[in-house]
């Protein structure tokens, strides 16, 4: 989650980039975009063009269809050493994922060797922030295993994680340099409870040293984390209901892999301690290098679908609420991309500034 020191930084930053800003277009649960600017994009800006795709929140939009459909699952193997499929700028994206599978929405990406095999490097430079990239499809449930080999420096996260448009997310986190266990937590449309859901699993071989496989097997009736295969956490969606309210992730969400600074005088004193301390940035590795980094080799994904799409689906739609606090979700064949993207990049281009300047949605307030 964004904290309020990234946010307060980055606010005259925004205002400056597009006149939409400069009015003053937020948007919130009790704030929602005007029809002029009806896209509440993941960062709470209200605009046009790009901030109607992927993170737009149809709940503090101008209408619940506000925001482009949503690209529907696929089941796949994604290599990411091949980074053709990959679009590092996230600005040129118009929301066509047939054409990209994966979009870096902040930092920098590189190919590299751990332990004499090729995968894709995520960096993060004490100048340049993190790094995270975002798949352009969504999974409403289903398998979703990331093999990857995490950081292991105090102040220094890697995450894999689920999220929806609407803040459903599952997470597994690495913090700092503890690099023996690993954190699953969840949230429900960003509700940030008195005691957390967080989890500790330990155990785990070195995680900096060794590729894992890191696995949310997200299922409509139970949520289950695994290590190589090994179950290490059950959760049961009727075990999450509060005041009568199922508080169970149930929206299509998009994978998010990233590597970010909890570690540095803007976070708050819990999310740095939570994180293993300041970051050192005359630490061997990074003078060495340049930068600190995560590694992801692959992501696999099996969807499972609450009900099965036709052959001429091809996005998710949000419709109105089936229950109090969740919108329904059903399949659509309408389009997923946005007309004319060359002349909205400049809009693209003041969402790709945003999300530099409020650095990335990761579970930053986690605390354990």
């Amino acid at each position: 989650m964004f904290t309020a020191a990234f946010i307060a930084a980055a606010l005259p930053l925004l205002a400056a980039i597009t006149p939409a800003l400069a009015q003053g277009q937020t948007c919130n649960a009790t704030s929602q975009c005007s029809s002029d600017y009806p896209c509440c994009s993941e960062y709470g800006f209200c605009n046009t063009g790009t901030y109607c795709l992927g993170g737009c929140n149809p709940l503090y939009s101008n209408t619940v269809d506000s925001c482009m459909p949503m690209p529907i699952c696929e089941s796949k193997n994604y290599t990411l050493s091949d980074t053709s499929r990959i679009l590092s700028n996230a600005t040129y994206y118009n929301g066509n994922a047939s054409e990209y599978d994966w979009i870096v929405q902040q930092g920098t990406i590189m190919n590299a060797t751990s332990g004499g095999q090729t995968a894709l490097a995520m960096l993060l430079t004490e100048n340049g922030g993190g790094t995270l990239i975002s798949s352009t499809r969504y999974v409403h449930y289903g398998q979703i295993t990331a093999r990857m080999k995490t950081g292991r420096w105090a102040g220094v996260v890697t995450a894999f994680i689920t999220m929806s448009d609407i803040k459903d997310e599952i997470d597994w986190e690495f913090p700092g340099n503890i690099t023996t266990t690993g954190q699953t937590n969840y949230f429900w449309q960003g509700s940030i409870p008195a005691k957390t859901n967080g989890v500790t699993e330990s155990g785990l071989t070195d995680t900096y040293e060794n590729w894992h496989d890191f696995t949310l097997n997200w299922q409509p009736d139970a949520l289950e984390f695994l290590v190589d295969g090994n179950v290490t956490r059950t959760l049961k969606a009727s075990d999450t209901v509060v005041n009568g309210v199922s508080q169970y992730p149930n929206t299509p969400s998009r994978i998010q892999l990233s590597i970010w600074p909890a570690g540095i005088s803007s976070e708050p004193a819990g999310t740095v301690q939570w994180a293993g301390g300041m970051i050192n940035w005359q630490d061997p590795d990074y003078t060495s290098a340049g930068h600190f980094y995560a590694y992801v080799d692959t992501v696999s994904v099996t969807c499972n679908d609450p009900s099965t799409p036709t052959s001429d689906d091809t996005s998710y739609v949000y419709g109105s609420n089936t229950t109090t606090d969740t919108p329904s979700v059903s399949f659509s064949n309408a389009t997923t991309e946005i007309n004319a993207a060359a002349g909205l990049r400049a809009v693209g281009g003041a969402q790709g500034a945003l999300a530099m300047a409020v650095a990335f949605v990761a579970a930053a307030v986690t605390l354990f």
